[in-house]
């Protein structure tokens, strides 16, 4: 059974009513149940849109961690061609919590040119495998130090970086700390601010704090509608504040972590639309609206001169968190 949200059970309980009565309809010939089947579908139909089209930032939330929803090897998959993983930083070893390598972006579907990009991000994993041996998409140092590589390897060959966050964080444990997490998430911002190519980010799921951000210096910011990005989860906020996670909803109005929250700040400059439902629903829509997305905003982008290039990247971030006191 699909992973069900606790706010989607009335649509569910619904859609389920309407099921039973299609199927009595198909087994008794005799007895047409044409008007109450379409009655009852207007009411599946009005109930979804109130859910969807109404939802709360907690509920967004929760559909930017459904686990059904598309990964970063999803969508460089469904966007791109001949993609190569790269591995390793260099340093110490390979983070299978952050993915990357050149690939080439296939922006002729949406009216743009073919070429070659470096992907970059985050990847959580789809079985219980998949997520010890990722970690749920928290990186470790090295992950970062290897999307530090692979984004100055960029920079050397004059190619423009993708990159996805979906990650609930950079990974809290003690041998990240001991390898220097701070000082590689760090050195991440330094790099991407100078990166003299074009940056485009798209948070796909969840972007929180430090985790998300050190990949997540771009020259255009695109969010998915039902995605969140914070410096701080609604859980850990509400354990900090309140002493516990029982007013996760409170704080999740309160950091205003949604994409139209957001793009009303100026933190992002583009929201992504996903079909009703999430992502997750049609995840051939999500690919396309994305593919659409980047490549119109990476088409401007390439029309710059570096200079150009660095001095807007630079004005972006320097205008966030700006405000006149009276």
């Amino acid at each position: 059974m699909a992973h069900l949200l606790d706010f989607e059970k009335p649509l569910v309980d619904l859609e389920a009513k309407l099921d039973e009565l299609r199927a009595f309809e198909a087994e008794d010939g005799s007895v047409d149940l044409s008007s109450q089947i379409v009655a009852l579908e207007a009411r599946v139909e009005t109930l979804r849109q109130s859910i969807y089209r109404g939802l709360t930032r907690w509920q967004r939330v929760q559909l930017a961690r459904h686990p059904e929803r598309p990964y970063t090897l999803d969508y460089v998959d469904a966007l791109t061609s001949g993609f190569v993983e790269l591995h390793g930083d260099r340093l110490f070893m390979d983070d299978r919590a952050l993915v990357g390598g050149p690939a080439t972006f296939r922006g002729s579907r949406w009216g743009g040119r073919d070429r070659t990009v470096m992907v970059l991000g985050h990847q959580k994993g789809r079985d219980t495998k998949q997520r010890k041996e990722r970690r749920f998409g928290m990186p470790n140092p090295e992950g970062y130090r290897k999307a530090k590589r692979l984004m100055e390897m960029a920079a050397k060959f004059g190619k423009p970086v993708i990159t996805f966050l979906d990650t609930p964080g950079a990974y809290p444990g003690l041998e990240a700390e001991e390898r220097g997490q701070a000082e590689a998430i760090a050195r991440n911002l330094l790099v991407m601010a100078r990166l003299p190519v074009p940056i485009v980010v798209v948070v796909i799921g969840e972007g929180a704090s430090g985790g998300a951000l050190g990949i997540g210096v771009g020259d255009r910011v695109l969010m998915l509608e039902n995605s969140w990005y914070s410096v701080i989860s609604p859980e850990s906020c509400s354990s900090i504040l309140w002493r516990s996670w029982d007013y996760k909803e409170d704080a999740a109005r309160a950091l205003k972590l949604t994409a139209p929250d957001l793009i009303d700040h100026g933190v992002i400059d583009e929201i992504v639309p996903e079909p009703i439902g999430g992502a997750h629903q049609d995840p051939e829509a999500t690919f396309d609206a994305a593919g659409r997305a980047i490549t119109r905003n990476l088409d401007a982008l390439l029309g710059l001169d570096t200079d150009a290039l660095l001095a807007g990247r630079l004005a972006k971030f320097d205008a966030m968190g700006a405000y006149e006191e009276r």
